[in-house]
């Protein structure tokens, strides 16, 4: 009889299973988004769908690197600390202390039965939260880390970088039709007005950077290389203190600066979040 090939190992999808099916001691990795305005031409859910996808692709990687350590890919974090984005119809932010309050208590259940957990970030404004919630719980001792999906160079929100990607992964759902450029400065210059009023005083297309160009080619590549990275770094399992998975290299995180494909952490305004 002819052999049958061997499947290779796949990430348990947490949702879709059965108890008795949920092996123990597994590597989680849990996705973080938002659900914000992207511009007139990107979806909502843009940080929630590159989350999951760069997770789901990180999961089935490891998981054929190693078939004796299960992986697990948690449901979706879809509301995050958005408060940047609270003048455009469509944002539903939760703000830092409910992102906490959420991040905190996803940990001390899934340490319960789980091995190690890791937060895959799909947004900027969440990356404070991140920093305090995991330091917190790595002090109370659970096996937890973190991680942004990063493009390198890319501009600050809805621009080139994240249409690029979001049309390599959902491209009906891109309306290039309606792309506009917003403000387009570095994202360095932007921070000291964008902490203080918030996104639409600077770009009332919700924009930040500049769509034009963009292509599913150029979101593949920047896609390929956020799976890899985040392969990586779970793989090695090197930490900054308080639990940030970086390179090999990298001495420290930096959890003020804004990274991620999305914008940065929340303003302090009256329409944000605290």
């Amino acid at each position: 009889m002819p052999l049958v090939p061997q499947r290779p190992p796949e990430p348990v999808n947490l949702a879709r299973s059965a108890w008795p099916a949920v092996p123990a001691d597994a590597l989680v990795l849990v996705p973080v988004g938002s659900t914000e305005q992207h511009g007139p031409h990107l979806p909502l859910n843009t940080d929630s769908l590159i989350a999951r996808s760069v997770a789901l692709s990180a999961a089935e990687r490891l998981a054929a690197d190693r078939p004796d350590r299960p992986v697990l890919l948690a449901p979706t974090i879809a509301y995050g600390a958005s408060g940047e984005h609270a003048g455009f119809p469509g944002t539903v932010s939760i703000g830092h202390e409910a992102l906490h309050a959420v991040l905190v208590e996803t940990v001390r259940s899934l340490s319960l039965w789980a091995g190690r957990i890791a937060f895959v970030n799909g947004h900027g404004g969440n990356v404070l939260t991140l920093d305090a919630a995991v330091g917190r719980l790595r002090g109370e001792g659970h096996d937890v880390s973190w991680l942004s999906c990063e493009i390198p160079g890319g501009d600050a929100h809805a621009g080139r970088a994240e249409t690029s990607v979001v049309l390599h992964l959902a491209p009906g759902d891109v309306r290039l039709a309606e792309a506009v450029a917003g403000d387009t400065r570095p994202l360095a210059d932007l921070m000291p007005d964008l902490m203080a009023r918030g996104v639409h005083a600077l770009s009332p297309s919700g924009v930040l950077g500049d769509p034009t160009g963009a292509t599913a080619e150029e979101g593949r590549t920047s896609f390929e290389s956020m799976v890899s990275t985040a392969v990586r770094r779970i793989t090695a399992g090197r930490t900054a203190p308080r639990g940030r998975l970086i390179g090999t290299g990298t001495a420290s995180a930096t959890p003020g600066r804004p990274e991620g494909t999305s914008a940065p952490p929340a303003p302090r305004t009256k329409a944000a979040h605290p």
